[in-house]
């Protein structure tokens, strides 16, 4: 039984809990040896996957959608893609903002079809030439926002996601670790009602979009109250873990959404800001994790 149980992010598909543990358990136990230990044992982690239930299905063999800037038609995924424009051209100088010469401030653009594919191209220009995005394809990049927005319109996704995060979790878990839209789903999933045998004593999230508000914030369950989250139940402590420059947590600090049980931490993962491994590694992620497997039975605050 798993006593930590790691939550993936977008662009999974073609994995499988197998490759993602190869990947990501060596990561996450060379993080708690940098920060001291003790070491848990690699059969003492457990993976939830879900990055199937996003595959494709019923395509012929080696299909792969090649999105384009015509594939932006929904206008969450319009308001993301520009959420990531804005938040590039903040932390990285080589991003031009969307208001500067030579580009059109969203609140600018009359969104007809060809202006809105336009928006979308120039923000797909933009976002292509970051440090962020430095070699992601634009059909990649449109698929992870679609992975993220399609989550909270697609509810047999979400029931199934979060139904397998539930069945790796068991009374002997003690953390969690979600990176990503992994950090939604094991929120979510935290606040379930029905769950009394569950006692994780750290929850620990990674580069997570949390905190974006109409976008993630507003569509979380259970819903929030003047944009203040409820705290999940079963759980005692959580850190939060984001690089400053990590485009996809534009809210980088969830303390003053969730609470003050809430422990944001910064850390730097160098050019690949939101990349799983780097936060795994990360000596800061090693101490929440450890603190969680350490932490002495009590009663909950």
């Amino acid at each position: 039984m798993a006593k930590v149980v790691f939550v993936h992010g977008v662009g999974k598909q073609y994995l499988s809990e197998d490759s993602l543990a190869r990947d990501m358990v060596p990561e996450l136990l060379g993080g708690t040896r940098l920060a001291g230990g003790p070491v848990p044992e690699s059969g003492d982690i457990g993976i939830a996957f879900y990055g199937d239930l996003f595959r494709p299905r019923g395509t012929r063999a080696g299909y792969e959608p090649d999105y384009d800037a015509t594939d932006v038609q929904d206008d969450d995924e319009l308001r993301l893609l520009v959420e990531w424009w804005l938040e590039a051209a903040r932390t990285d100088p080589g991003v031009p903002a969307p208001n500067e010469s030579g580009t059109r401030g969203p609140a600018g653009w009359a969104l007809s079809q060809p202006i809105r594919f336009k928006l979308v191209r120039a923000a797909l220009d933009a976002l292509t030439g970051a440090r962020f995005f430095g070699g992601v394809l634009d059909r990649t990049l449109i698929g992870n926002l679609k992975q993220l927005t399609g989550y909270f319109k697609n509810e047999v996704i979400r029931a199934e996601a979060r139904g397998r995060l539930a069945a790796r979790i068991t009374s002997e878990t003690r953390v969690v670790v979600a990176h990503s839209l992994g950090s939604v789903i094991a929120y979510e999933t935290l606040c379930e009602e029905g769950r009394p045998d569950w006692d994780i004593q750290m929850l620990v999230t990674l580069g997570s979009p949390l905190g974006m508000g109409t976008l993630v914030l507003d569509r979380l369950r259970p819903e929030t109250q003047d944009r203040k989250g409820a705290w999940p139940t079963p759980v005692r402590m959580w850190t939060n873990i984001a690089d400053a420059t990590d485009v996809v947590a534009v809210v980088r600090e969830l303390q003053p959404i969730f609470g003050p049980r809430v422990a944001d931490v910064s850390v730097c993962n160098g050019a690949h800001m939101h990349d799983a491994t780097r936060y795994l590694t990360a000596m800061e992620t090693g101490r929440a994790i450890v603190a969680g497997l350490q932490q002495e039975d009590g009663t909950r605050a």
